[in-house]
């Protein structure tokens, strides 16, 4: 009965309004900074698509960085949390796209290529949805190429916020704290794999990524979070758990 009482409709319902609240409170109560946006804005105020990424465990602020106007969708997963969080962006006005780019991807992946021709912004976790924590998956880098759109990573910490001990290593702001939100520089990923560069944009999107989480929480006082361990038997660990 108990969780048929979580599976309700209501109930999620319920818990995405709570939780869009949640990130009103903490975004309207906080003070923000935002670092190395130039870029970033430009693409937003001329309404150029790009791929907006972000690691999983830095979701919570995520519908505040982009402009009020913007049209985005977000790639979400069918698990369990994923109907709360595609409820919860709702109210911030953002639409969701339900699938992920290692289960059922050529959907999902065709549904954002869709986006993306329409000039509107993708947004999808590299790492998600199950990880390894803090390493790109393919699909981001599938999608750059063949939309043609480059991906412009970002991230965010607060003064006041913990890191709950998930896979992921989620970071809950707290309301009345000090925020930073950090920008990175647009990536171009070639339409053709030539001379490895499907690696090298791999690569480059992770570590500007985990150089931005890193960065933010150090200017916030936090304990950076580090990637995962991706050593053969940590992997299958991940698969298989």
């Amino acid at each position: 009965m108990f969780r048929r009482f979580l599976k309700s409709d209501a109930i999620k319902g319920l818990a995405g309004l709570l939780a869009a609240l949640y990130i009103w409170l903490v975004y309207r109560t906080s003070r923000w900074t935002v670092m190395n946006a130039g870029q970033a804005h430009r693409y937003l105020a001329n309404e150029d698509p790009f791929i907006l990424a972000f690691w999983h465990g830095r979701l919570l602020m995520m519908p505040t960085v982009v402009l009020k106007k913007s049209k985005v969708h977000v790639l979400i997963s069918h698990h369990a949390d994923g109907e709360i969080i595609s409820r919860a962006i709702g109210h911030w006005g953002q639409k969701s796209i339900r699938g992920s780019t290692s289960k059922g991807a050529l959907p999902a992946i065709k549904d954002m290529l869709r986006v993306l021709k329409d000039r509107e912004i993708a947004v999808i976790t590299p790492d998600g949805p199950r990880g390894p924590r803090m390493r790109v998956q393919d699909g981001v880098i599938r999608m750059a190429a063949m939309s043609g759109v480059p991906v412009i990573p970002v991230s965010f910490s607060s003064t006041r916020g913990k890191c709950l001990s998930s896979w992921d290593r989620f970071f809950v702001a707290k309301p009345f704290g000090k925020g930073v939100v950090l920008w990175g520089d647009p990536i171009h990923v070639p339409r053709k794999n030539e001379d490895g560069a499907y690696d090298n944009a791999k690569k480059e999107i992770e570590n500007q990524l985990t150089e931005l989480t890193q960065q933010a929480d150090t200017l916030c006082g936090q304990v950076p979070v580090e990637p995962d361990d991706c050593s053969p038997s940590q992997e299958f660990k991940n698969k298989v758990t």
